[in-house]
């Protein structure tokens, strides 16, 4: 896909994204002599959006490039152009091989200016340009307006309230230069732009997302043509297209035109959530309390329907009227007929429906629910195509019966271990330690049991039939729950089960964070954990000593004479989850987590309150904010001093805060993570060496 768009299609895209800004703005000033002031504009650029350079390209064609315009005044004079910093450059098929020059993440421009008088004045203007990811630009609608007052007085200005206020609780306001020390220091541009290029690759984490969440809504439509309501229709409307046409051509083109009717029903769905929720929505979905206890019950929901409580059912007047539509004929008659489908078959295509937008949207990705949905409608319109273009393969397909209603009891179980996860995440959230890791865990082996003996034939639920005997797929799939549930129960007991990593609350969220049967000296002794904790910190993922506040950390980490690694992690983020259990149990991982390096995990989810005397008043992308809570703090702290809001992120920095690595973030490479480990901790040894 080109990374730009013709000009064309620019200005559409433009117009139909102008809902939401890609590009917020911080403004700052400082005084560097008795008349000359810097202007500080900083530009936080969305992921996977690129924002132009003041020369975005060579020649007239190609996307605006961003424009500073100030207001004319007696007050003062520009110094000098507006500076920026070095732009990314890319050769842009689009526009014949055309060099373009962006930004990402982030960047900070400045501008000088001399004043004219003594007396104060303001310095106005407005930002004109546009972003730009790989599917769509967006020109700011309207330019973003900025205003410094200039005091006639010897102050400075620090850019964005530092992070050192926040950690003193001292209230600033634009005109008072702040810091920790006893010596106040003037804050430089090398203050708000990163000491090191940023290496979270967020087009790269979107594109995973994106993938899984397409596959994952085709296994969902593969396992919905396997229900009830949609298997006895594959033979019943591919014969309706092959018998009623004149032709077998014009049977195979119905059956591709009904194909594709019901992706197209099916994506629109998934586009309408989207546009319903919004992308800022879906960003801020997957730690939002509500939202978590509010999936958890739907689903819970959608578990019953499945196991026989009840059925999801539309009006059926509704569906009465879309069925008479689809007897018309020609191309509306078969849209219809796709549409009718999707309506009756809703009792059990509707709770894979559900869940399926449901994760997509707590993935906070904007497109999620399109690719989720174009996924799920794939795998189910497949069948319908291929059949009528192959009917001789309808003979090879099994027989309607009892089967059926045994793969929706399967989903119905698989819904109630997936809606636990949801139920977790909020109890992480608020912090509540009533679904500890032991309790997730249990009900997961409660679960997976009762599938298993169910595939056994010792139960039944509503609307099965009598079982004669066990097929070998039902045994098959048995063993397989009957093993997992076995796998399941060391987990009581500390195992780190790594196959489920990222779904269970983490090893220390639990009843006996210190581990039964002599877990914690069984760590020590393998070299993962030290047995005395320093003040201030508590055991971690894996028994690791770890901090919970920045400050502390970095204090112990120049007591101790070690570099400090800055773990920013949520606690509804599954990815999170997965490194501490898949890469931090590591051996070697876990060693030097223990002994050569100090750790601080920051979670930007916390909701617990603020001590009063921190919450304090912030500039933060743009507008006033008070930090109310744990998370607004540690989520302030990686906006504005790391110039990120990806989690996890890893950062290897010293007590000074000078920084010894790129950041790197999801990657479960173990060999790859200890050569991150190894380069930073050299970097550290050579430049304490040095000093």
């Amino acid at each position: 896909m080109k990374r730009f768009l013709t000009p064309f299609f620019l200005f559409i895209f433009s117009f139909a994204f102008s809902q939401k800004q890609y590009v917020t703005w911080t403004f700052s000033q400082k005084k560097i002599s008795a008349d000359e002031f810097e202007l500080i504009f900083k530009a936080k650029i969305e992921p996977t959006w690129h924002l132009y350079s003041q020369i975005a390209s060579e020649g007239d064609d190609g996307p605006l490039p961003t424009l500073f315009e100030f207001e004319t005044s007696k007050d003062y004079k520009l110094v000098g152009k507006t500076i920026e910093p070095k732009p990314i450059e890319h050769a842009e098929p689009v526009f014949d091989g055309a060099i373009m020059r962006y930004f990402e993440n982030t960047a900070v421009f400045t501008q000088k200016i001399k004043a004219l008088n003594n007396k104060p004045f303001t310095v106005k203007g407005f930002i004109d340009g546009m972003a730009c990811n790989e599917t769509q630009c967006q020109k700011f609608s309207p330019p973003a307006d900025f205003a410094f007052k200039i005091e006639a007085v010897e102050v400075t200005v620090a850019p964005e309230n530092t992070i050192s206020a926040v950690n003193e609780g001292i209230k600033t306001d634009s005109s008072v230069s702040v810091s920790s020390t006893a010596e106040s220091k003037t804050p430089t541009i090398e203050d708000v732009a990163p000491k090191t290029e940023l290496k979270p690759a967020p087009e790269k984490k979107e594109d995973r997302t994106y993938l899984g969440l397409f596959f994952g809504g085709f296994l969902g439509g593969l396992l919905a043509l396997l229900t009830p309501c949609v298997f006895p229709m594959i033979p019943m409307t591919v014969s309706f297209f092959t018998k009623q046409s004149k032709t077998k051509a014009a049977g195979i083109r119905n059956a591709l035109i009904y194909s594709i009717s019901i992706i197209v029903i099916y994506v629109a769905l998934g586009l309408g959530v989207t546009l319903i929720f919004g992308a800022d929505a879906l960003n801020n979905l997957a730690t939002n309390v509500w939202f978590n206890l509010a999936f958890f019950l739907l689903l819970v929901v959608f578990a019953a329907s499945f196991l026989g409580a009840f059925e999801i059912v539309l009006p059926s007047s509704f569906v009465n009227k879309m069925d008479a539509k689809s007897e018309k004929g020609g191309l509306i008659g078969i849209f219809f007929m796709a549409f009718t489908l999707g309506l009756v078959s809703f009792s059990c295509t509707g709770p894979i429906i559900g869940n399926l937008l449901v994760i997509a949207a707590s993935t906070g990705a904007l497109a999620g629910p399109f690719f989720g949905m174009f996924g799920f409608s794939l795998a189910l319109a497949l069948p319908f195509g291929l059949f009528a273009a192959f009917p001789g393969w309808l003979n090879s397909l099994p027989k309607s019966g009892g089967w059926l209603n045994s793969v929706k009891v399967v989903l119905g179980f698989l819904e109630l271990a997936l809606a636990l996860k949801f139920l977790s995440n909020a109890d992480l959230v608020v912090q509540a330690e009533i679904i500890t890791r032991e309790i997730f865990i249990v009900i997961w082996i409660v679960i997976f049991a009762l599938m298993g003996m169910y595939l056994m034939g010792w139960f039944k639920l509503a609307h099965d039939s009598d079982i004669k005997h066990v097929s070998v797929t039902r045994l098959l799939i048995a063993i397989l729950s009957f093993s997992f549930t076995v796998y399941l129960i060391p987990g009581l007991w500390g195992a780190p089960l790594k196959l489920i990593s990222g779904f269970p609350p983490p090893d220390f969220y639990s009843e006996s964070p210190e581990g039964f049967g002599g877990r914690t000296q069984e760590i020590a002794a393998s070299g993962g954990a030290h047995t005395d904790l320093p003040e201030h910190a508590h055991r971690g993922p894996n028994g690791i000593p770890a901090f919970d506040d920045y400050y502390f950390a970095l204090a112990y980490a120049k007591k101790v004479n070690k570099p400090l690694m800055i773990d920013f992690t949520g606690w509804a983020c599954v990815n999170c989850r997965k490194m501490e259990g898949q890469v931090w149990s590591d051996s070697d991982v876990k060693r030097k987590l223990s002994e050569e390096f100090v750790l601080v995990s920051l979670y930007v989810d916390d909701k617990k309150k603020l001590a009063e005397e921190l919450q304090t008043e912030v500039v933060w992308s743009g507008s006033s904010r008070k930090l109310r809570s744990v998370g607004d703090r540690w989520s302030y702290l990686q906006n504005t001093k790391y110039l990120s809001s990806t989690q996890p992120q890893y950062w290897i920095i010293d007590s000074d805060e000078n920084r010894y690595s790129d950041s790197t973030s999801y990657d479960p490479d173990i060999t790859k993570y200890i050569q991150w480990l190894d380069k930073g901790l050299e970097k550290y040894k050579n430049k304490r060496g040095a000093n």
